[in-house]
Protein backbone atom coordinates (compact mmCIF):
# COMPACT_ATOMS: atom_id res chain seq x y z
CA UNK A 1 0.00 0.00 0.00
CA UNK A 2 1.12 3.26 -1.18
CA UNK A 3 0.46 7.08 -0.56
CA UNK A 4 0.36 9.62 2.10
CA UNK A 5 0.96 8.55 6.14
CA UNK A 6 0.62 11.84 8.00
CA UNK A 7 1.19 15.81 6.53
CA UNK A 8 2.34 18.24 9.69
CA UNK A 9 2.15 21.98 9.50
CA UNK A 10 2.73 24.52 12.13
CA UNK A 11 0.10 26.46 13.81
CA UNK A 12 -0.33 29.24 16.49
CA UNK A 13 -2.31 29.31 19.12
CA UNK A 14 -2.99 25.68 20.73
CA UNK A 15 -6.34 25.80 21.96
CA UNK A 16 -7.84 27.71 18.26
CA UNK A 17 -5.81 24.76 16.59
CA UNK A 18 -7.54 22.18 18.42
CA UNK A 19 -10.96 23.72 18.58
CA UNK A 20 -11.25 24.31 14.45
CA UNK A 21 -10.11 20.62 14.01
CA UNK A 22 -12.26 18.87 16.09
CA UNK A 23 -15.42 21.58 16.13
CA UNK A 24 -15.16 22.65 12.95
CA UNK A 25 -14.04 19.94 10.72
CA UNK A 26 -14.93 17.07 12.82
CA UNK A 27 -11.66 15.18 13.25
CA UNK A 28 -10.77 13.40 16.14
CA UNK A 29 -7.70 14.14 18.54
CA UNK A 30 -6.03 10.98 18.45
CA UNK A 31 -2.83 11.65 20.23
CA UNK A 32 -1.98 14.62 22.39
CA UNK A 33 1.72 14.64 22.54
CA UNK A 34 4.71 17.43 22.77
CA UNK A 35 7.15 17.95 20.47
CA UNK A 36 9.87 15.03 20.82
CA UNK A 37 12.98 17.97 20.19
CA UNK A 38 11.20 20.94 21.70
CA UNK A 39 8.73 19.85 24.15
CA UNK A 40 7.52 23.24 25.34
CA UNK A 41 5.22 22.67 22.63
CA UNK A 42 2.32 20.30 21.82
CA UNK A 43 1.88 18.17 18.76
CA UNK A 44 -1.43 17.28 18.16
CA UNK A 45 -2.38 14.32 16.00
CA UNK A 46 -6.14 14.70 14.08
CA UNK A 47 -7.50 12.09 12.16
CA UNK A 48 -10.10 9.57 11.80
CA UNK A 49 -11.36 7.04 14.75
CA UNK A 50 -8.02 4.91 14.53
CA UNK A 51 -5.49 7.66 12.97
CA UNK A 52 -4.98 5.36 10.05
CA UNK A 53 -2.19 6.15 7.95
CA UNK A 54 -3.49 8.49 5.40
CA UNK A 55 -6.02 10.64 7.62
CA UNK A 56 -3.38 12.15 10.08
CA UNK A 57 -2.95 15.90 10.33
CA UNK A 58 -0.61 16.79 12.77
CA UNK A 59 0.64 20.04 14.16
CA UNK A 60 3.38 21.96 16.11
CA UNK A 61 0.96 24.97 17.71
CA UNK A 62 3.61 27.53 18.82
CA UNK A 63 1.98 30.90 19.92
CA UNK A 64 5.34 33.12 18.79
CA UNK A 65 5.18 31.40 15.35
CA UNK A 66 6.01 34.06 12.58
CA UNK A 67 3.21 33.75 9.21
CA UNK A 68 4.47 31.81 6.93
CA UNK A 69 3.81 32.31 3.36
CA UNK A 70 2.89 29.92 0.33
CA UNK A 71 5.29 29.93 -2.49
CA UNK A 72 7.81 27.96 -4.64
CA UNK A 73 9.23 24.78 -2.57
CA UNK A 74 6.65 24.22 -0.21
CA UNK A 75 3.14 22.03 -0.09
CA UNK A 76 0.54 24.69 -1.40
CA UNK A 77 -2.45 22.83 0.18
CA UNK A 78 -3.75 20.07 1.62
CA UNK A 79 -6.94 18.18 0.39
CA UNK A 80 -9.24 16.16 2.15
CA UNK A 81 -11.88 13.38 0.99
CA UNK A 82 -15.53 13.90 1.44
CA UNK A 83 -18.77 12.03 -0.34
CA UNK A 84 -19.43 14.38 -3.30
CA UNK A 85 -22.93 14.57 -1.93
CA UNK A 86 -21.48 16.49 1.08
CA UNK A 87 -20.00 19.71 -0.72
CA UNK A 88 -22.82 21.86 -0.08
CA UNK A 89 -23.49 21.07 3.05
CA UNK A 90 -19.39 21.84 3.94
CA UNK A 91 -20.19 25.17 2.30
CA UNK A 92 -22.89 26.32 4.05
CA UNK A 93 -21.11 25.21 7.60
CA UNK A 94 -18.71 27.37 6.49
CA UNK A 95 -20.43 30.25 5.83
CA UNK A 96 -22.04 29.40 9.67
CA UNK A 97 -18.98 29.17 11.03
CA UNK A 98 -17.06 32.05 9.54
CA UNK A 99 -14.49 29.84 8.21
CA UNK A 100 -13.00 31.81 4.96
CA UNK A 101 -13.87 29.85 2.44
CA UNK A 102 -13.76 30.03 -1.93
CA UNK A 103 -16.30 29.15 -4.46
CA UNK A 104 -16.39 25.76 -5.47
CA UNK A 105 -14.38 25.26 -8.48
CA UNK A 106 -13.43 21.60 -10.49
CA UNK A 107 -10.05 20.39 -10.75
CA UNK A 108 -8.99 16.92 -12.40
CA UNK A 109 -13.14 16.47 -12.88
CA UNK A 110 -13.62 16.43 -8.32
CA UNK A 111 -15.35 18.99 -6.89
CA UNK A 112 -13.32 21.33 -4.99
CA UNK A 113 -13.54 23.76 -2.26
CA UNK A 114 -11.19 25.66 -0.55
CA UNK A 115 -10.62 27.00 2.40
CA UNK A 116 -8.27 28.37 5.08
CA UNK A 117 -7.94 27.37 8.81
CA UNK A 118 -7.00 30.39 11.00
CA UNK A 119 -3.46 30.35 10.92
CA UNK A 120 -3.88 30.96 6.86
CA UNK A 121 -3.13 27.24 5.81
CA UNK A 122 -4.99 26.53 2.43
CA UNK A 123 -7.00 23.60 2.91
CA UNK A 124 -9.32 22.09 0.73
CA UNK A 125 -12.43 19.12 0.64
CA UNK A 126 -12.40 17.14 -2.64
CA UNK A 127 -15.92 15.71 -3.60
CA UNK A 128 -15.17 11.66 -3.90
CA UNK A 129 -18.40 9.91 -5.64
CA UNK A 130 -18.55 6.44 -3.28
CA UNK A 131 -16.67 7.85 -0.21
CA UNK A 132 -19.96 7.93 1.63
CA UNK A 133 -19.86 3.70 1.68
CA UNK A 134 -16.88 4.40 3.68
CA UNK A 135 -15.85 4.43 7.29
CA UNK A 136 -16.23 7.76 9.02
CA UNK A 137 -14.88 9.46 12.57
CA UNK A 138 -19.13 9.19 14.14
CA UNK A 139 -17.63 10.48 17.91
CA UNK A 140 -17.69 14.14 16.40
CA UNK A 141 -19.90 16.77 15.99
CA UNK A 142 -20.21 16.55 12.50
CA UNK A 143 -23.33 14.12 10.88
CA UNK A 144 -21.12 10.99 9.35
CA UNK A 145 -22.64 11.14 6.46
CA UNK A 146 -20.66 14.08 5.48
CA UNK A 147 -17.58 13.56 7.82
CA UNK A 148 -14.26 13.53 5.94
CA UNK A 149 -12.52 10.55 5.07
CA UNK A 150 -9.09 10.80 5.31
CA UNK A 151 -7.05 13.03 2.83
CA UNK A 152 -7.44 13.20 -0.74
CA UNK A 153 -4.05 14.31 -1.33
CA UNK A 154 -1.74 17.23 -1.38
CA UNK A 155 -0.28 19.89 -3.79
CA UNK A 156 2.73 20.63 -4.07
CA UNK A 157 4.56 24.19 -5.62
CA UNK A 158 7.86 23.52 -7.48
CA UNK A 159 9.89 24.44 -10.07
CA UNK A 160 10.70 21.80 -11.90
CA UNK A 161 8.25 18.80 -11.47
CA UNK A 162 10.25 16.11 -13.37
CA UNK A 163 12.80 14.76 -10.61
CA UNK A 164 10.20 15.03 -8.09
CA UNK A 165 7.88 12.95 -9.93
CA UNK A 166 10.54 10.39 -10.85
CA UNK A 167 10.67 9.99 -6.81
CA UNK A 168 6.81 9.71 -6.25
CA UNK A 169 6.66 6.87 -9.24
CA UNK A 170 10.10 4.73 -8.62
CA UNK A 171 10.24 5.37 -5.01
CA UNK A 172 6.90 5.65 -3.30
CA UNK A 173 4.53 3.87 -5.94
CA UNK A 174 2.62 6.26 -7.51
CA UNK A 175 1.55 6.56 -11.33
CA UNK A 176 1.07 9.78 -13.49
CA UNK A 177 -2.24 10.17 -14.04
CA UNK A 178 -2.63 13.38 -16.16
CA UNK A 179 -2.54 17.32 -16.17
CA UNK A 180 -4.21 20.14 -15.51
CA UNK A 181 -2.17 23.20 -17.44
CA UNK A 182 0.74 23.71 -15.65
CA UNK A 183 -0.23 21.17 -12.68
CA UNK A 184 0.39 17.07 -12.95
CA UNK A 185 -1.73 15.35 -10.94
CA UNK A 186 0.17 11.61 -9.41
CA UNK A 187 -2.22 8.90 -8.44
CA UNK A 188 -0.85 6.04 -5.48
CA UNK A 189 -1.71 2.43 -6.17
CA UNK A 190 -3.84 0.61 -4.27
CA UNK A 191 -4.40 3.96 -1.49
CA UNK A 192 -7.59 5.38 -1.29
CA UNK A 193 -6.92 8.07 1.43
CA UNK A 194 -4.04 9.91 0.96
CA UNK A 195 -3.59 8.49 -3.02
CA UNK A 196 -3.16 12.01 -4.69
CA UNK A 197 0.12 14.61 -5.04
CA UNK A 198 -0.27 17.19 -7.24
CA UNK A 199 2.60 19.20 -8.18
CA UNK A 200 1.92 22.49 -9.94
CA UNK A 201 5.05 23.75 -11.57
CA UNK A 202 5.49 27.29 -11.01
CA UNK A 203 8.94 28.84 -12.50
CA UNK A 204 10.35 32.07 -11.43
CA UNK A 205 7.63 31.75 -8.41
CA UNK A 206 8.74 33.80 -5.13
CA UNK A 207 10.11 31.09 -3.02
CA UNK A 208 7.86 30.34 0.46
CA UNK A 209 8.38 30.90 3.66
CA UNK A 210 8.28 28.29 7.04
CA UNK A 211 5.77 29.36 9.29
CA UNK A 212 2.38 30.02 11.14
CA UNK A 213 0.02 27.93 8.75
CA UNK A 214 2.80 26.38 6.59
CA UNK A 215 3.09 22.76 6.15
CA UNK A 216 6.53 21.27 7.68
CA UNK A 217 6.75 18.10 5.98
CA UNK A 218 5.05 15.13 4.06
CA UNK A 219 5.27 11.99 4.83
CA UNK A 220 4.47 9.00 2.74
CA UNK A 221 3.76 5.28 4.22
CA UNK A 222 5.88 2.49 4.40
CA UNK A 223 4.13 -0.56 5.77
CA UNK A 224 7.17 -2.04 7.25
CA UNK A 225 10.59 -1.68 8.28
CA UNK A 226 11.81 -3.20 5.43
CA UNK A 227 9.74 -1.38 2.79
CA UNK A 228 11.38 1.55 4.18
CA UNK A 229 14.74 0.31 3.74
CA UNK A 230 13.95 -0.65 0.37
CA UNK A 231 12.51 3.28 -0.48
CA UNK A 232 15.88 4.49 1.50
CA UNK A 233 18.09 2.20 -1.42
CA UNK A 234 16.31 3.33 -3.59
CA UNK A 235 16.30 6.95 -2.94
CA UNK A 236 20.20 6.57 -2.32
CA UNK A 237 21.32 4.50 -5.54
CA UNK A 238 19.00 5.73 -7.72
CA UNK A 239 18.03 9.37 -7.23
CA UNK A 240 21.92 10.27 -5.60
CA UNK A 241 19.55 11.22 -2.32
CA UNK A 242 20.54 11.24 1.44
CA UNK A 243 18.42 10.60 3.86
CA UNK A 244 18.51 10.59 7.96
CA UNK A 245 19.11 7.90 9.96
CA UNK A 246 15.77 6.14 11.42
CA UNK A 247 14.39 8.27 14.05
CA UNK A 248 11.27 6.44 15.82
CA UNK A 249 8.51 8.79 17.44
CA UNK A 250 6.79 5.96 18.92
CA UNK A 251 3.80 5.85 16.81
CA UNK A 252 5.81 5.27 13.83
CA UNK A 253 9.40 5.14 12.56
CA UNK A 254 10.79 7.61 9.93
CA UNK A 255 13.24 8.89 8.04
CA UNK A 256 13.56 12.23 6.67
CA UNK A 257 14.36 14.08 3.29
CA UNK A 258 14.68 17.13 1.07
CA UNK A 259 13.24 16.36 -2.27
CA UNK A 260 14.50 17.85 -5.14
CA UNK A 261 12.23 20.67 -5.37
CA UNK A 262 12.77 21.94 -1.58
CA UNK A 263 9.86 20.25 0.03
CA UNK A 264 11.06 17.92 3.04
CA UNK A 265 9.45 14.50 2.82
CA UNK A 266 9.66 11.68 5.31
CA UNK A 267 9.00 8.53 5.03
CA UNK A 268 6.43 6.94 7.96
CA UNK A 269 5.52 2.94 9.42
CA UNK A 270 2.57 2.33 9.63
CA UNK A 271 2.90 -0.16 12.73
CA UNK A 272 2.34 0.73 15.79
CA UNK A 273 0.29 3.00 15.51
CA UNK A 274 -1.55 5.60 18.16
CA UNK A 275 -3.22 2.69 20.33
CA UNK A 276 0.34 1.23 21.58
CA UNK A 277 0.36 3.40 24.74
CA UNK A 278 -4.03 4.10 25.36
CA UNK A 279 -6.95 2.40 24.46
CA UNK A 280 -8.77 3.20 20.91
CA UNK A 281 -11.90 4.92 23.15
CA UNK A 282 -9.59 7.12 24.81
CA UNK A 283 -7.21 8.17 22.21
CA UNK A 284 -6.39 11.79 22.54
CA UNK A 285 -7.78 12.45 26.52
CA UNK A 286 -4.44 11.97 27.98
CA UNK A 287 -0.69 14.02 27.45
CA UNK A 288 1.32 11.15 26.38
CA UNK A 289 5.40 11.88 26.44
CA UNK A 290 7.81 9.30 24.71
CA UNK A 291 10.28 7.63 27.27
CA UNK A 292 12.91 9.51 27.09
CA UNK A 293 11.06 12.45 28.87
CA UNK A 294 8.46 10.85 31.00
CA UNK A 295 10.68 11.79 33.95
CA UNK A 296 10.60 15.69 33.01
CA UNK A 297 6.71 15.46 33.07
CA UNK A 298 6.02 17.52 35.88
CA UNK A 299 8.67 20.43 34.19
CA UNK A 300 6.74 19.88 31.05
CA UNK A 301 3.18 20.52 32.09
CA UNK A 302 3.87 23.09 34.04
CA UNK A 303 5.39 25.10 30.83
CA UNK A 304 2.62 23.75 28.30
CA UNK A 305 -0.62 26.30 27.60
CA UNK A 306 -3.80 25.09 29.10
CA UNK A 307 -6.08 23.82 26.86
CA UNK A 308 -9.32 25.74 27.00
CA UNK A 309 -10.97 28.46 25.51
CA UNK A 310 -9.63 29.56 21.77
CA UNK A 311 -7.19 32.67 21.37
Amino acid sequence: MSGIHHITAIAGNASRNLDFYTNVLGLRLVKKTVNFDDPGTYHFYFGDEAGNPGTILTFFPWDDAPRGRNGVGFAQQTMFRVPESAIGYWAHRFVEKGVAHEDIEKRFGRSVLAFRDPDGMTLALVGVPGAETEAAWQGGNVPAEYALRGFYGISLLLEDATRTGAILTEVFGFTEAGSEGPTKQFVANGAVAGGVVEIREAKGFLAGQLGRGSVHHVAFRAATDDVQAEMRKKLVETHRIRTTEQVNRDYFRSIYFREPGGVLFEIATDQPGFAIDEPLASLGQSLKLPAFLEGRRNEIEAVLQPLGQAA
